[in-house]
């Protein structure tokens, strides 16, 4: 590695000590190795110094330790260290793949971007669970349709699971602001300034997510009110396939009561749904399992994030109450 990589990864951390280490040890394997990696402990309780101190120099790593304040002020805290002419963004969950930096290099020697994202996927050594949420998370039959894959329903957005821009992009646009989907507020930011952004299709990155439906529940959940948080801040930004999960929620609660009290037939779209989540899920999969866990994990995305939207908009735009939201924003950290 030299004093100036092509690449400084920065990676916010908090009590995921266990985690760091699977991370790490995947980018000592990386093919290409022009790269530093920087981890931000948020002022984690247990913090995993001794972790990057052990695994850290294989994969070029040093270790920076700040208040807790949050994942944004922790990536914004590596950017001000970062050394590299390219900043790349993972989640403490992730592991990598080992050709992933040779992959991006590639693209952006044939295709330069001043912003680039990439997808996530499931390793095959991650629970059950976690693959059936990653089925959730990335099928068309689920909100994985508005996500922003090659596929999608809306313009591609790199998210802060994997994605990366250059060092001037930084410097015009500045940091990420602490707030719900920072990763799509600061997407929205570089786009605003002209800055190009692509997504390299070959370069996922294998996301182990929530280990249980309760946590991932609470995780869409947010999900679903920062959409809500992103229309008050980019209005015009708010598309109808957006609101699909609430509306699902709402026709599926009216079917529920339809089926109780009028005939259960109503149930039978619900039937429809499963079967096809079934077979989508197998066919991607092929374990039984899975595809049997990925019924439950789609319904808690669904019902979480629709739930998210429901509340925010109820709360922020039908009462008023998201009116200050911006600059209460703009007074963090970050433009």
């Amino acid at each position: 590695m030299t004093d100036s990589p092509r690449y400084s990864i920065i990676v916010p951390v908090y009590n995921r000590s266990d985690e760091v280490a699977d991370l790490l040890r995947s980018l000592a394997s990386q093919t290409e190795k022009d790269f530093e990696t920087i981890i931000v402990e948020d002022g984690s309780p247990l913090p995993c110094r001794e972790v990057v101190e052990e695994l850290g120099p294989a994969a070029n790593a040093r270790y920076i330790f700040r208040p807790n304040e949050g994942r944004s002020y922790a990536r914004n805290a590596g950017i001000e260290q970062a050394r590299g002419r390219y900043l790349v963004f993972f989640d403490s969950d992730c592991v990598i793949p080992p050709t992933y930096f040779a992959t991006v290099s590639r693209e952006l020697d044939a295709h330069p971007l001043d912003c680039y994202g990439g997808p996530d996927a499931a390793c095959e050594s991650f629970t059950s669970v976690q693959r059936a949420i990653s089925f959730a998370m990335t099928s068309m039959l689920t909100t994985g349709g508005i996500r922003g894959r090659r596929k999608s329903m809306e313009k591609f957005t790199p998210r802060s699971f994997n994605m990366g821009f250059s060092s001037a992009v930084a410097a015009k646009v500045g940091g990420f602001r602490e707030m719900f989907s920072e990763d799509i507020d600061i997407s929205t930011r570089i786009a605003h300034e002209g800055f190009s952004i692509g997504l390299i299709p070959e370069a996922e990155v294998w996301h182990k997510r929530r280990v249980d439906f309760a946590k991932f529940f609470r995780q869409v959940h947010v999900f679903g009110m920062s959409r809500i948080t992103l229309h008050l801040l980019y209005p015009g930004s708010l598309k109808l396939v957006h609101a699909l999960p609430a509306i699902a929620v709402v026709m599926g609660a009216l079917m529920l009561l339809l089926a109780i009290f009028v005939s259960p037939w109503w149930l039978a779209p619900f039937a429809v749904y499963a079967i096809a989540l079934w077979v989508d899920a197998w066919r991607s999969t092929r374990s039984l399992r899975i595809a049997c866990l990925a019924i439950p994990a789609s319904v808690v995305q669904i019902v979480g994030y629709g739930t998210g939207f429901i509340r925010a908009f109820t709360r922020n735009i039908l009462l008023g109450r998201g009116r200050d939201l911006e600059s209460e924003i703009a007074m963090r950290r970050g433009k």
